[in-house]
């Protein structure tokens, strides 16, 4: 069982990913975009995270900045980023070519497949 952070504005989605990530075994806090994920990121001494699942466009902080910031604080955190546009984020930042992502839409349980090898890596 894995600590996941889920940073994701969409509030229609987020909770499907959240539900398919516990029944998966998985532990789920969320947010609702980038700088609420930082500050939990923050305060979660106790049980570090060990991924961060985050859309990349989200108001306040996108998702690479808060891979990036997330790192910092927690260095070692495996990032998984999940978005609805491939295309321009691609172009955008190599911190998206060294973390997974996947496209929007996705099945769910090819994301908790993708989440599972991620997780499993050293």
């Amino acid at each position: 069982m894995a600590l996941i952070l889920l940073a994701d504005d969409d509030t229609s989605l987020r909770p499907f990913i959240a539900s398919a990530l516990e029944r998966a075994g998985h532990q789920v806090m969320v947010a609702s975009d980038g700088l609420e994920a930082l500050t939990l990121i923050k305060t979660n001494n106790q049980h570090p995270f060990d991924l961060l699942l985050s859309d990349v466009v989200m108001p306040g902080m996108d998702g690479i900045e808060l891979s990036k910031r997330a790192v910092d604080v927690q260095p070692g955190l495996k990032v998984m980023f999940i978005t609805g546009f491939s295309g321009i984020v691609s172009s955008r930042d190599d911190a998206v070519t060294k973390n997974k992502m996947m496209t929007k839409p996705f099945h769910l349980n090819d994301l908790i497949t993708q989440i599972e090898r991620l997780l499993s890596e050293p």
